[in-house]
C-alpha cells in the first residue's frame, strides 16, 4: 500500500514539474505551422475560400500563406473605385513561362489567381469591407473562374453562382460621399471579359503591366525579378519591355496615359478573338500607336440616339462618341458595360485631356 502512495505522490510531483517547466520555457515552442494551400483540381472550386488555405491568420487580414505572392499591375481595371489586393500561387516545383510583352505569362496547370475587392470607410461604421474575391485556377482543359461573397461577420467567403449586388456607400480620399449598387458578377459574366476565341484566360498578368516594383514585405524588388527569384517564372524575361505606365501618373506623356487605361480597361474585349472583336478598335497597348485603332476619325459602328460624330472627333468632345460612353452610366451605352456602374471621373478627364490635345486625323 505504502508503495502504491508513494508511486501516485511521485507522478504528481513530476506532473507539477512538467508543467512548470513548460510554462517557464514557452518561448522555447514553436506553434503548429499553418496548413498548406489545397487546390485539388478534381474538387475545385470549394464551397467556402477558407478551404484553399491562401491566407495565414484570420481570413479578413488577406496576410498570404507561404508560397501565396502578392502582385500590383502598373494600371488597374477601373471597378467603381473599389479597392484590390492580388495574389498569385503555383504548385511546388512549376513556372511561369514569357510570351511577349502583351501577352498573359503562361501559367502552369495548377495555378492560381486570387483578387479581392474590398472598400475603407464605409458608411456609417466607417470601416473597411470587403465585397467579394474570384479566384481564378488554371486545370488541363483551361481557366476555371470561382466567384466567392464575403459575409458581413467578414469571417468567411462562400461560393456563388449567380450574379448579386450589394448597395454600398463609402468615403474616398478626398471624404467625399459616393455610393453604388455594387454588382458582384456570376462566372458566366466574368468569363464575358475575361474571354478570346471563346477561352477563358486572366487579363492583368502582362508582362508590359508588372514590370514596375513592389514593396514586399522583404524589400523592394521588381515584380518580374521577383517573381524569377521566387521561383515562380523562368528566367527568359528579356530587359527590354516596352511597358504600360500608370494612367493616374500626371508626370508621364499623355498619349501612353491614355494607351495604358485603354490597354488595361478595354482591350480585353477590343481585341482579336475578344468579345468586341467586330468592331474596328483595337486597344492593346501593342495596337494603339497609330490613332486609327483608338477610334480617332472612325465612323462608329452604333450611333447613340441623338448624337453626330466619329468615335473620336479631334478636339470635339460633344461629337466623340467614346467620349460619351465612358462618361455616361446608361447602362445601354456605358463602357466598359460590365464591372462599372459609376463615372471612373479621373478616367474621363483623362480621355477629355487625351481628345481635345488632338488637333488633325493622322
Amino acid at each position: 500500500m505504502q508503495n502504491k502512495y508513494f508511486i501516485k505522490s511521485v507522478s504528481l510531483v513530476f506532473f507539477f514539474f512538467l508543467i512548470q517547466s513548460c510554462s517557464k520555457n514557452d518561448s522555447q515552442y514553436q506553434a503548429l505551422p499553418e496548413p498548406a494551400v489545397v487546390v485539388d483540381l478534381t474538387t475545385v472550386p470549394y464551397a467556402e475560400l477558407s478551404s484553399y488555405h491562401f491566407f495565414s491568420g484570420e481570413l479578413k487580414n488577406l496576410n498570404p500563406a507561404a508560397g501565396v505572392l502578392p502582385y500590383h499591375p502598373t494600371s488597374e481595371l477601373f471597378s467603381d473605385y473599389a479597392l484590390k489586393k492580388r495574389f498569385v500561387w503555383m504548385p511546388k516545383g512549376t513556372k511561369a513561362t514569357y510570351d511577349t510583352d502583351g501577352k498573359i505569362l503562361v501559367l502552369p496547370i495548377g495555378a492560381a489567381l486570387i483578387k479581392t475587392f474590398y472598400y475603407t470607410k464605409v458608411q456609417p461604421s466607417n470601416n473597411t469591407r470587403i465585397v467579394e474575391t474570384r479566384v481564378m485556377i488554371r486545370k488541363a482543359t483551361g481557366w476555371i473562374v470561382a466567384e466567392y461573397l464575403w459575409n458581413t461577420d467578414q469571417t468567411e467567403a462562400t461560393l456563388q453562382t449567380l450574379g448579386s449586388s450589394l448597395a454600398i456607400s463609402w468615403k474616398d480620399q478626398s471624404n467625399v460621399l459616393k455610393s453604388t449598387t455594387y454588382r458582384i458578377p456570376s462566372p458566366t459574366e466574368c468569363t464575358m471579359c475575361h474571354n478570346n476565341n471563346l477561352q477563358t484566360f486572366p487579363i492583368g498578368i502582362k508582362p508590359q503591366n508588372l514590370n514596375t516594383d513592389y514593396h514586399y514585405a522583404d524589400g523592394v524588388k521588381n515584380q518580374l525579378a521577383k517573381w524569377v527569384a521566387y521561383g515562380y517564372l523562368e528566367n527568359t524575361v528579356p530587359t527590354n519591355i516596352v511597358s504600360v505606365v500608370d494612367y493616374n501618373d500626371t508626370s508621364k506623356d499623355l498619349n501612353l496615359r491614355v494607351r495604358s487605361y485603354f490597354d488595361i480597361n478595354c482591350a480585353h474585349c477590343h481585341q482579336d478573338g475578344g468579345y468586341a472583336s467586330f468592331y474596328a478598335l483595337r486597344f492593346p497597348f501593342s495596337q494603339t500607336t497609330t490613332l486609327a485603332s483608338m477610334g480617332v476619325c472612325l465612323t462608329p459602328n452604333h450611333q447613340v440616339p441623338g448624337m453626330t460624330g466619329r468615335i473620336v472627333a479631334p478636339g470635339d468632345l460633344s461629337h466623340s462618341i467614346l467620349f460619351y460612353r465612358v462618361s455616361t452610366t446608361e447602362q445601354s451605352y456605358r463602357m466598359p458595360f460590365l464591372g462599372r456602374t459609376i463615372v471612373h471621373e479621373e478616367g474621363v478627364q483623362l480621355i477629355q485631356d487625351w481628345i481635345t490635345s488632338l488637333t488633325d486625323c493622322e
